[in-house]
């Protein structure tokens, strides 16, 4: 009897102790930068897969973040904090707003230049990265990588 009533109580104070633990944890465990299937990324991420990629250089282009390599721009932090300014040449930009207008758009001022914006709410990290290696390979040139 003794050793029931033991395991009832120890049992009772463990799942206390791991329910106290698991909020402890929910409260101060941070939700990690780096998403790859949720939607929604930050400047932060876009700083993390930059400085993955050879010679980006943290820069500010239009009083805004940026990423540039050599000097050339590939990545800056549009002016109204949600969006980011990636450049991608005409065929791509079009088939990107094409397919998911909720993620790519243009405003009047990029009508004629060969970038795109994206929205970083609407957009995943691996989406992302694979915009940011196009674009630093695009303003790399040949040059840098032959």
């Amino acid at each position: 009897m003794f050793v029931c009533v033991m395991w009832i109580v120890l049992t009772a104070d463990y799942e206390e102790l791991l329910a106290e633990w698991n909020m402890t944890r929910a409260k101060t465990t941070k939700t990690p930068t780096r998403l790859t299937s949720r939607q929604g990324v930050t400047f932060q991420t876009v700083r993390e897969i930059a400085q993955t990629l050879a010679g980006a250089e943290e820069s500010t282009s239009y009083g805004t973040p940026a990423f540039k390599l050599k000097g050339k721009l590939f990545v800056r932090q549009h002016q109204d904090g949600e969006s980011l300014v990636i450049p991608i040449d005409f065929g791509a930009r079009e088939e990107l707003m094409n397919t998911s207008p909720d993620k790519f758009y243009l405003t009047d001022h990029y009508l004629n230049g060969e970038y795109v914006l994206v929205r970083m709410a609407n957009v995943t990290a691996d989406e992302l990265r694979d915009l940011l290696t196009g674009a630093w390979r695009r303003v790399g040139g040949k040059k840098l990588f032959t």
